[in-house]
């Protein structure tokens, strides 16, 4: 028997970068959001009077050793839990290495929670949030889904309340975008301003009192799990449309935006002309499009399924592979998880 979950993938609605710390990584403000798209991963575990750990994968781009954050979680895991075991692991890529979706991260998280079903036992909440920002800043975020204010390098996370499941458009270029070059870059222009810790504080209160303060967006009026339904490929209600629109909109008032645009976007400037296109105009325009993590995945929220798929056609057009989704409200993620 084995245990199969299908890996989430992210986005950053918005990624401001503060300033470098003592340990060598810089203080961030995100917002992370899930997405349906995702690879899938299956865990076969017992246990054992030693342990065993043999990964394995479709994509040959992905390291099958100890350099594997499933890896990592894996063996990290087994050590909390005071458990030997044969574990063996196959990831069965879907989505791009080096994209800014969180892939390699999201593959963490899927191994541990297989895992925890497999040996049927499982580590406390606490704990498992701990021991997944240590493997990596974006794992965290994977063990709550849905909306996730990220502080510190990002693990620190907090759930706030959902969008309703939206229309994306994921543009996926074959460049990929290496995120610790991307910060040397950000550093080298010397981006970050005197008082820059100030602004990550005040742009993350104001990220999460829209989220708090229902007169605001209305978002959680629009977060019961009744208003989440219809994620699998159903258009959403000009209702739903709406919410999800003026919540953006009042995120880009706050302002919401992707720092490392300013260095990526230089570097590679065929990705600016990718925004371009999946931010479109008139009526068919997207309500916000930008660079996921440092990239090289970028990505549109829409109205509706027919302005996501023109928005798909503009990419395609130009020869850059594009992936139409939704957004995966925090109850979706959890009640979907398990692939068999």
């Amino acid at each position: 028997m084995s245990t199969s979950v299908r890996s989430y993938s992210k986005i950053n609605l918005g990624l401001a970068i503060g300033p470098s710390r003592p340990d060598g990584f810089h203080a961030l403000t995100t917002l992370y959001q899930t997405l349906a798209l995702h690879d899938l991963v299956r865990v076969e575990a017992r246990r054992a009077a030693e342990t065993a750990i043999t990964l394995t994968s479709n994509d040959e781009r992905v390291p099958t050793d100890d350099r594997n954050t499933a890896w990592k979680m894996v063996e990290r895991a087994l050590g909390q839990m005071g458990v030997a075991a044969e574990v063996a692991i196959h990831i069965e890529k879907q989505l791009p290495v080096q994209g800014g979706m969180g892939a390699g991260s999201a593959n963490a998280a899927a191994a541990l929670i297989a895992l925890e079903r497999e040996l049927g036992e499982a580590l406390p909440g606490a704990e498992r949030l701990r021991l997944a920002a240590g493997v990596g800043s974006d794992v965290p975020l994977f063990l709550i889904g849905g909306a996730v204010l990220g502080l510190g390098r990002g693990e620190q996370v907090y759930p706030v309340p959902d969008l309703p499941a939206t229309w994306c458009v994921v543009a996926v270029p074959e460049v990929g975008v290496s995120t610790p070059q991307a910060f040397r870059d950000w550093d080298a222009l010397a981006l970050t301003p005197e008082g820059e810790s100030d602004r990550l504080n005040e742009l993350s209160l104001a990220y999460a009192s829209l989220y708090a303060e229902p007169g605001t967006s209305g978002i959680i009026r629009g977060s019961s799990p009744d208003s989440q339904q219809g994620g699998s490929g159903q258009a959403q209600s000009g209702h739903e449309g709406d919410l999800a629109e003026n919540t953006l909109l009042s995120l880009v008032r706050a302002g919401v935006e992707n720092d490392f645009e300013q260095v990526v976007f230089p570097a590679y400037p065929s990705l600016r002309e990718i925004k371009r296109q999946l931010m479109g105009t008139g009526s068919e325009a997207a309500f916000y499009a930008a660079l996921s993590g440092s990239g090289s995945a970028l990505f549109g929220l829409y109205r509706s399924e027919a302005d996501a798929e023109a928005a798909q056609q503009r990419v395609q057009y130009a020869g850059v592979k594009a992936l139409m989704t939704k957004t995966l409200p925090r109850s979706e993620y959890w009640t979907t998880m398990f692939a068999g």
